[in-house]
């Protein structure tokens, strides 16, 4: 049944998931018992740096499995999620420090609302792209978007004392 889905409704489903994935990501760390393994993919603390891995390995788990039925249907799959995904974490980034700076406070319900509206705009612009009858760089894409898991896992142990990186408490990375 799977094969049978078109392009569009891959970025259908992929939107639900990433919605879901994303969400209970965001409590394994803890639920590990603090396992730097589960680490390596889910937020380690209350950083944006840190939150941005529930889109990021949320839809690295998908794009596993949709590959193996998309691939015959577009030439631009791993470009197109690398850049759906860093609009995703473009929007969220600006969301996140425009408010603040605005109101002066964390609001957990415009998070939730940002991470949703980033995990569309994920999908959209990757199935705007998928969609493209011309060949984009697939390989760059490939390479760019595990460099991007890369740092992720790098950056929770080793982070830069940055905003982007330090939490509400002010702790940066894994303690």
């Amino acid at each position: 049944m799977l094969k049978y889905l078109s392009l569009k409704k891959w970025e259908v489903v992929g939107f639900f998931w990433i919605i879901i994935l994303g969400s209970l990501l965001h409590f394994t760390f803890e639920f590990s018992g603090g396992s730097k393994l589960v680490g390596l993919f889910s937020p380690v603390n209350e950083s944006v740096w840190e939150h941005l891995k529930l889109g990021y390995f949320s839809l690295t788990f998908f794009m596993i499995i949709e590959y193996f039925f998309i691939k015959n249907k577009t030439k631009n799959f791993f470009i197109s999620k690398f850049i759906g995904i860093i609009s995703m974490f473009i929007f969220i980034i600006i969301v996140f420090y425009s408010y603040k700076a605005i109101t002066g406070s964390h609001n957990v319900i415009v998070d939730i609302g940002s991470f949703i509206l980033g995990a569309l705009l994920c999908q959209t612009i990757s199935y705007n792209i998928m969609k493209k009858s011309i060949r984009l760089s697939d390989s760059f894409g490939l390479v760019m978007f595990t460099l991007l898991g890369l740092s992720f896992m790098f950056f929770t142990f080793y982070p830069l004392h940055l905003p982007l990186f330090m939490d509400s408490r002010g702790f940066y990375g894994i303690k």
